[in-house]
């Protein structure tokens, strides 16, 4: 029905990146761009960071130690939501970006191969993906501290040699915020610099098309179905029922095997079927054809950040309150800075399931429906060589119009069916990250190899 609609009544462009949105007042832009805002905005974010360090150094090893809180609410589900809201946040508050400029303002010694582009955060993501989904020890402590170590590591050391450009093509967080940041109403006017308020999907198309690009999308959205995939009891108890069955490894390595092969599928059938779809449309040449898939790779951004959001957003509200009284006792202390104890939220979302059920089929299906509008529109609108067939209005403006964009569109249309383990658990798998490994059931060793 919604191909039905949108190639029936969107038979011309709507959508140009191009597009300057409703320009805000000018000290706005000023307040925004000010080294004094700037600065205070990383500097604070810096601190913030530092009083996590010693809460998961110096606090309780158990937990009650805040950092999973932060690292899987505040971080990942919270980077989300700040990203869609006022656009790519990460830039201006990144706490290893920050040291990097108090460091060493240079611009590095080398110069970064353009052919490297996203790969980098592409893997970066794909670790963390493993660390929290597949790992032996899922989403523990120790396993955190160790992957923000390399983390730190790694960017810090690329800076050096490349300069802040790293952190833009290889932050994971960074490339993840600029991503989800294609659907912020906050724009630049490219004219002039100033801050505007538009329609997020002319915002959209804006995402990047460079090597790797496409390969971050495909971890983000097959990492975030495989999360709510194994989420579901079913299949936990598949996994650790037949790790005993892997030869040649203990139970606890078998059923990691297994989940690191279930993530990988995911990701496999969402780059390939997308992939191949983008492949098969027809009136381009064989240049043209090639770069579909990273012309079109936008388009997987809403359901994207429509799986996140219906996985964690409610994670995010009420997790996230317990994750900020746990910081007010850093060390383990009873301080009590804020008053406040575990359980003194509120959980308005867990006792109202209906309302948090309707919330998120409403996230799913508002997601794979502007990502199919958002594909019908790029089809439409792709520039392309003279085998293209311009329709009249299209020529006037030098646009030129696809003659079968239905493959894409179609994969997307059969992304929105839901499968036979969604509908057995009404879409509403709960969060698994962070504090959901304290709960995942422990696998006993085998006593030989």
């Amino acid at each position: 029905m919604t191909f039905a609609i949108v190639a029936l009544t969107c038979k011309q462009p709507r959508f140009d990146p191009a597009r300057p949105g409703r320009e805000l007042p000018e000290w706005v832009t000023r307040a925004v761009d000010a080294r004094v805002s700037r600065w205070a905005a990383a500097v604070l974010t810096l601190l913030f960071t530092v009083w996590v360090a010693v809460a998961a150094v110096f606090g309780r090893q158990d937990g009650r130690n805040p950092l999973t809180g932060v690292f899987d609410v505040l971080l990942w589900a919270g980077l989300l939501v700040t990203s869609l809201a006022f656009g790519p946040v990460w830039r201006a508050i990144s706490p290893v970006r920050t040291v990097f400029r108090l460091i060493n303002p240079h611009n590095g010694w080398l110069r970064y191969p353009p052919w490297c582009g996203y790969w980098p955060a592409a893997f970066a993501l794909l670790t963390l993906a493993w660390l929290q989904l597949a790992s032996p020890n899922l989403g523990t402590l120790t396993t955190i501290e160790l992957w923000l170590l390399c983390y730190v590591v790694v960017m810090l050391t690329g800076a050096m040699l490349f300069g802040q450009r790293w952190f833009a093509w290889a932050d994971p967080f960074e490339v993840y915020s600029v991503a989800v940041s294609r659907l912020s109403p906050f724009r630049r006017n490219r004219a002039n610099g100033r801050i505007g308020v538009g329609n997020p999907l002319d915002h959209l198309p804006s995402m990047p098309v460079r090597p790797g690009a496409f390969a971050v999308l495909a971890i983000l959205l097959g990492s975030a179905a495989f999360e709510m995939f194994s989420a579901i009891t079913r299949v936990e108890d598949f996994v650790y029922d037949h790790a005993p069955d892997v030869p040649l490894v203990t139970d606890s390595v078998g059923a990691t095997i297994l989940r690191t092969t279930g993530l990988l599928v995911f990701i496999a059938v969402v780059a390939v079927t997308f992939w191949a779809s983008a492949l098969a449309t027809g009136g381009v040449d064989e240049d043209q054809r090639r770069r579909l898939p990273g012309l079109l790779a936008h388009s997987l951004i809403p359901i994207i950040v429509g799986y996140l959001l219906a996985h964690h957003f409610a994670y995010l509200v009420e997790q996230g309150q317990d994750t900020v009284i746990l910081l007010a006792d850093p060390l383990g202390r009873d301080w009590d800075l804020l008053g406040l104890h575990i359980g003194d939220g509120s959980y308005w979302l867990s006792q109202h399931p209906r309302v948090l059920w309707s919330g998120k089929v409403a996230c799913l299906v508002v997601g794979q429906i502007v990502a199919v509008v958002a594909a019908h529109d790029r089809a439409i609108t792709s520039e392309g060589p003279s085998n293209q067939r311009p329709a009249a209005d299209d020529a006037r403006d030098g646009r030129l119009r696809l003659r079968r964009p239905i493959p894409v569109v179609r994969r997307l249309i059969e992304r929105r069916r839901p499968p036979r383990w969604w509908r057995g658990v009404g879409g509403c798998a709960l969060p698994r990250t962070g504090a959901r490994a304290q709960k995942a059931r422990s696998v006993p060793g085998k006593s030989g190899t």
